[in-house]
């Protein structure tokens, strides 16, 4: 086991990785912006550094600063959370040559996995079912401009090594195809550095459902169950919930018999997502592989009692899985809601600040993800969230019920938040019944 991790990240995941190491009985380095000296993770590790100042690109995103401070303490370890570093295979092969172990899959994985083009024709080549689209990757708009037809409208438009809902482009029409290519491409290279594009049919309005995987380094894998993340703004992820209430036992196992394929076919290690999109017919596509943790994992170890960062670090240790396919049942239901410091009034502008007023809900079957305390400045450097509100109940209704009540119990002041917002959308009657999709958040004409 390692006896001392490097978080190469900030915020409530930070401060996640660290509770789980101290669980472990393993020493933690924060590494740490000028923005953050006084951030949750840089006062709760044993150590911490500071790799630069406010601006990612100098601090949060520069690997030779992060691979500085994992050798100048000692660390043999580093877990790169979510966003930031953590699906950088450039990131992660300077780890492997460092000789210090990066707490995720290979860096030939991230690359395979990471390239959405490359990874279309790798589950192709598994038998895993995907929406018809390009084969390889785009990089001229006249290019996709001829393919468009063979592909079918509406279509969408990706950046091939891309994420997060950036370069991506919907054309409804043959007309549309150019301009769309120029936007999400222009969108695609500032966010990414690559202009490499793909195209694939726009499933309308279908159930976005994630299937969390764990993977040793032994050939062990076996799948945690699924997360419903329809429910989205602009291909972000606002509010998740496991199970889903759209999947039958039967769905629920043929597609996680397609995940465990899907990772076996590549030979993955550590934790993963394998992302679906459903119809309402009942079909479902491969969309992508994601090689990290994810924000919304909580819900699924409210659901099935198994601590994910822990697996993620004794799976990079190189300790087998002590869990089969058997092992995993699920109990009962959680929902997610990310808590934002945002003005939804205002198009969801960011609200940085300080906060002059908290105080968090609590109870049972209620778990709050976050990193920050009343006094705290959030800074306008970096992503919005502030914290993950999450509940669990017997049922569905339950924890609906429970979501509601706790977060008329949140009270943060000195910034604006989106705690109303997320009353609105566990009120309205789609998410009530569970017979919601992607168009949610629009159809509510946000």
């Amino acid at each position: 086991m390692f006896h001392k991790i490097l978080i190469a990240n900030r915020g409530e995941i930070a401060v996640r990785i660290i509770r789980a190491c101290r669980e472990l009985g393993i020493r933690t380095v924060a590494v740490y912006s000028t923005a953050d000296r006084e951030a949750l993770h840089t006062l709760l590790a044993d150590e911490s550094v500071c790799i630069g100042p406010a601006k990612a690109t100098e601090s949060y995103l520069d690997i030779k600063r992060i691979i500085s401070a994992a050798v100048i303490t000692g660390a043999n370890a580093i877990h790169p959370g979510f966003g930031f570093l953590s699906e950088n295979p450039k990131f992660a092969k300077v780890c492997e040559e460092s000789n210090i172990k990066l707490i995720g899959p290979s860096s030939e994985m991230m690359s395979l996995m990471g390239n959405k083009a490359k990874a279309r024709e790798t589950m192709i080549n598994a038998k895993v079912p995907v929406v018809p689209g390009t084969e390889g990757i785009i990089t001229l708009a006249d290019e996709a401009y001829d393919l468009a037809d063979s592909i079918g409208f509406p279509l969408i438009i990706k950046a091939a090594n891309g994420g997060g809902g950036k370069g991506m482009r919907v054309a409804e029409r043959k007309e549309e195809v150019r301009k769309m290519f120029s936007l999400a491409q222009k969108e695609a290279v500032a966010s990414f550095s690559d202009n490499g594009m793909y195209m694939e049919r726009y499933v309308v309005n279908p159930k976005h459902i994630e299937f969390q995987i764990l993977a040793d380094e032994h050939g062990n894998v076996i799948h945690l169950g699924e997360r419903d993340c329809s429910v989205q703004r602009r291909h972000q992820k606002i509010v998740e919930e496991a199970p889903s209430k759209a999947l039958t036992d039967k769905l629920r196992k043929k597609m996680g018999d397609v995940a465990v394929r899907a990772a076996k076919a590549i030979n993955y290690t550590n934790a993963g997502t394998v992302e679906f999109l459903l119809n309402d017919q009942g079909e479902f596509f491969f969309m992508e592989m994601n090689t990290r943790i994810q924000v919304e994992h909580p819900i699924t170890e409210m659901v099935t009692g198994v601590d994910l960062i822990k697996k993620q670090i004794e799976i990079a240790a190189g300790l087998p899985l002590n869990l089969s396919q058997k092992d995993i049942k699920l109990h009962g239901h959680s929902i997610e809601c990310r808590i934002n410091a945002e003005d939804t009034s205002k198009d969801f502008r960011p609200s940085p600040g300080t906060i002059t007023n908290l105080i968090m809900p609590g109870g049972k079957g209620i778990r709050i993800d976050g990193a920050i305390y009343n006094g705290y400045t959030i800074a306008p450097y970096y992503d919005s969230m502030l914290a993950k509100l999450i509940v669990h109940g017997d049922t569905r209704e339950e924890a609906l019920a429970k979501m509601k009540s706790a977060l008329g119990e949140f009270i943060i002041e000195g910034v604006t938040t989106n705690i109303d917002f997320h009353y609105e959308i566990l009120e309205n009657p789609s998410f009530v019944t569970g017979d919601y999709d992607t168009s949610l958040i629009e159809k509510m004409k946000v």
